[in-house]
């Protein structure tokens, strides 16, 4: 029985060695799958032709209606020069004193260039339509 463990593990052993060889020869020929893993294959750009015409439209951009009143379109002139206008609508209704304190932040930080009676008109109309008390929506 002594003699034939090593004989059982010698003949294993030259298995796994024959193994490896026939997996190596393999590799060596070039007959092996590289991994993808994560990866979907995809055909090649087409070549475009010399008279091919290729193009899109702007992604288009629905800005939200403000409401109707004067000051609207001092609003939509002076405001829209830096930001949309959805800037206005999106966020909560601010009260009347900081509508006003908005406005002189953009004039004096940012450097909006309102004259003062257009930032008057703005001011009114954003205290007229966007406070809690008078939004609509």
């Amino acid at each position: 029985m002594k003699t034939r463990v090593p004989m059982l593990v010698l003949l294993l052993c030259a298995f796994l060695a024959l193994a490896a060889a026939g997996v190596f020869a393999e590799l060596q020929k070039g007959h092996y799958q590289p991994a993808k893993l994560g990866q979907f294959p995809q055909a090649g750009a087409r070549e475009s032709l010399p008279d091919s015409l290729y193009g899109g439209e702007a992604y288009p951009l629905y800005p939200p209606e403000l409401e109707s009143g004067e000051g609207k379109a001092e609003v939509e002139g002076y405001c829209s020069m830096c930001h949309s206008t959805r800037y206005i609508t999106m966020q909560p209704p601010l009260r009347a004193d900081a509508w006003e304190a908005e406005v002189t932040k953009m004039r004096k930080a940012f450097g909006a260039t309102i004259p003062d009676e257009a930032a008057s008109k703005i001011v009114g109309y954003l205290k007229a339509h966007y406070t809690p008390e008078t939004r609509k929506h």
